[in-house]
């Protein structure tokens, strides 16, 4: 039977801590916290939700200034919104209510008695096991990315392979390389640090690949020697397919130059929007590691964040050899949010203009959302979602996790922004060790 689990926090009940326009006054710096009536910050349709707005100096309550508010759909239109003067250090309270599943999403903003602003946020999650994608899949979504792969599939898996000396990185038993990986014909390489035990049988060792948010840099060695370290087949990518371990002036000149703004680079077309190319680098490199003889032929996993929760998404629709996916405030969900009338995830690929999205962008967008590859996913599957994530909206990332097919968890923050802290990575990997235990034991035949 498939499970789907979600996670609350087990923090304290605040929704938002101050983010301060200010700069720090010691340890009785003003903030504002926003906290729910709900621990969970999550309720059904039509639920009242009452936020709380407190202003405080250290721990003391502010007794002087304003609080102003406005409540959202996640960030989409305005539902309502309210100011108030604080008396006798007392804390105001914002009530508002969703007929239809989403997320509201509270921004506050107190006015000290010298002008200055504070802002935080507040969230709370509206039936979002109900979310559903703002448009369907195109009909022929599948033919096109068949296509893809096979024109990859002719393309020979050559590479080139470069020993890293690992000296006071990892233990001896570990070795890694900086490969380069042929692609497509017309296109950069895949590009990464791959690493792994010295000696290993064959058709013994899972596999991990690591992906990168947004950004324009190298691929990480740590990433890749961390999966090597735990047993694993581990490989890191950039998401551009350059050169790795250069100095940073060579990624700072790439940002400014040939991949400045690459996000919205080519999207009037399915044929030249960026992700494309980098979402065949990713069938390229599960190619690469799927290649290899130590790999055991079962656990397959790929995991990231943001720009690489998308790809990490998108492996899990593209390809069947995928087991796992770790996807962390995925970004590139529901690109249509705006047909829906709700807000769309990074990178807001298709511009409006007088309240009307462009046609030919919107189109292609449809084939590179992360809403649409998990509709495809069967793999088990772990998200985090932010409830006052502004860049990766929780509503358009539950969009996507709702569409998941195997086994999954969300990890509700209603107190997180766009981050992927220790805490949710070391969720992730102990996520994927039971994952590789459970697929182990299944290989394993029952005792007679």
């Amino acid at each position: 039977m498939k499970r789907s689990c979600l996670l609350v926090s087990s923090r304290c009940s605040i929704i938002a801590l101050a983010i301060l326009l200010t700069p720090l006054l010691g340890n009785g710096a003003p903030s504002v916290e926003v906290s729910t009536d709900r621990e969970n910050a999550l309720y059904e349709v039509n639920d009242p939700v009452v936020f709380t707005i407190q202003a405080k100096d250290g721990d003391r309550n502010l007794n002087r200034g304003e609080i102003s508010w406005t409540l959202s759909m996640d960030g989409f239109g305005k539902l309502g919104e309210g100011t108030q003067s604080i008396e006798g250090g007392k804390a105001v309270e914002a009530t508002g209510s969703l007929d239809q599943p989403g997320f509201l999403l509270l921004t506050a903003v107190y006015t000290g008695a010298d002008g200055k602003k504070i802002t935080a946020y507040g969230g709370a999650g509206i039936s979002p096991l109900e979310i559903p994608p703002s448009l369907p899949v195109p009909d022929d979504f599948d033919q096109f990315w068949a296509s893809q792969k096979e024109s990859l599939a002719k393309v020979p898996m050559e590479f080139t392979s470069e020993p890293q000396n690992l000296e006071g990185k990892a233990p001896e038993g570990i070795e890694a390389f900086d490969v380069q990986i042929q692609c497509e014909a017309e296109g950069p390489p895949v590009s990464g640090y791959f690493a792994k035990p010295k000696i290993a049988a064959a058709k013994s060792l899972p596999a991990v690949l690591w992906v990168h948010g947004a950004g324009v840099r190298g691929s990480s060695l740590p990433n890749a020697l961390k999966g090597a370290k735990k047993g694993f087949l581990s490989m890191d990518i950039n998401a551009h397919g350059i050169a790795n371990g250069k100095p940073k002036e060579f990624y700072s000149d790439l940002n400014a130059g040939d991949l400045y703004n690459y996000r919205h680079s080519g999207r009037e077309s399915r044929d030249t929007i960026y992700f494309r190319g980098m979402l065949v680098r990713l069938v390229r490199a599960i190619d690469f590691l799927t290649s290899r003889p130590e790999w055991d032929g079962t656990v397959m996993a790929v995991i990231g964040h943001s720009q690489g929760g998308l790809q990490a998404l998108a492996a899990g629709g593209l390809d069947e050899r995928v087991t796992f996916i770790g996807s962390g405030v995925p970004a590139g969900c529901d690109h249509t949010g705006m047909r829906a009338d709700r807000i769309s995830g990074w990178p807001k690929l298709v511009p409006v203009e007088n309240g009307v999205p462009d046609h030919a962008v919107l189109e292609a967008s449809r084939y590179i959302d992360a809403v649409n590859f998990a509709s495809r996913c069967q793999a088990d599957a772990i998200v985090s979602a932010g409830f006052i994530d502004r860049t990766c909206p929780p509503t358009s990332v539950y969009a996507a996790y709702n569409l998941l097919g195997g086994e999954k968890e969300m990890i509700n923050r209603p107190d997180m922004g766009h981050a992927a802290p220790a805490e949710i990575q070391a969720l992730f990997w102990a996520a994927l060790e039971s994952h590789l235990a459970e697929k182990k034991g299944a290989a394993v035949p029952a005792a007679q």
